[in-house]
């Protein structure tokens, strides 16, 4: 994917869609990172209209760096159903994600190097974490039990989580009778 508008060192006139643009390209870049796809598959340029032999230079390049990685999944090792419960899983999150975003991970200072800085601080990744991340190992959990009961183990190879995250993932969901655990299987299912 490719964002364009105006440079921000160039512009005369930098607007507050610009900078969402930028926030909302880092919490896709990390959501991307999150369900195992490549995020330098994600890439925002800046430019002028009147920056025509830029723009090409810059698509060729780009997409040649996207043609490098392979097709989308594939050149990540995820197969098309995976990919497509991965991405269903995060596209059910957006009006959540929309609310963290305008709630937790507002940058006060529009300019780039202030947006820089903080979507690549521990602060961004540990309120990643907490919310959005959660939300999203939860509901991938969530949709992996309505195919089959499975292992804590087996969930936790499938998604790249420790035994103790999806542990707590699971303890959490119990509570709120999301899955149970079957004891005759010996796998967590939904409730």
């Amino acid at each position: 994917m490719f964002i364009g508008g105006c440079h921000f060192n160039e512009c005369h006139y930098i607007t507050d869609g610009n900078f969402s643009a930028l926030g909302n390209v880092y919490i896709l870049k990390k959501l991307m990172e999150r369900i195992g796809l490549n995020p330098d598959r994600l890439r925002m340029e800046n430019m002028s209209a009147g920056e025509g032999i830029r723009f090409a230079e810059v698509m060729t390049e780009f997409s040649r760096q996207v043609m490098d990685l392979g097709p989308l999944g594939k050149g990540e090792g995820i197969d098309e159903d995976t990919l497509k419960s991965r991405l269903e899983t995060v596209i059910n999150l957006v009006p959540y994600i929309r609310l963290v975003e305008r709630e937790r991970l507002r940058v006060p200072v529009k300019k780039e190097e202030a947006y820089r800085t903080f979507f690549t601080s521990d602060e961004f990744n540990r309120v990643f974490d907490e919310t959005i991340g959660e939300k999203l190992a939860i509901s991938q959990i969530i949709s992996m039990l309505r195919e089959k009961p499975l292992t804590t183990g087996e969930i936790a190879n499938a998604l790249g989580l420790t035994p103790s995250e999806v542990s707590r993932h699971l303890n959490s969901s119990s509570r709120q009778r999301f899955v149970r655990f079957d004891e005759g299987l010996k796998r967590y299912a939904l409730a």
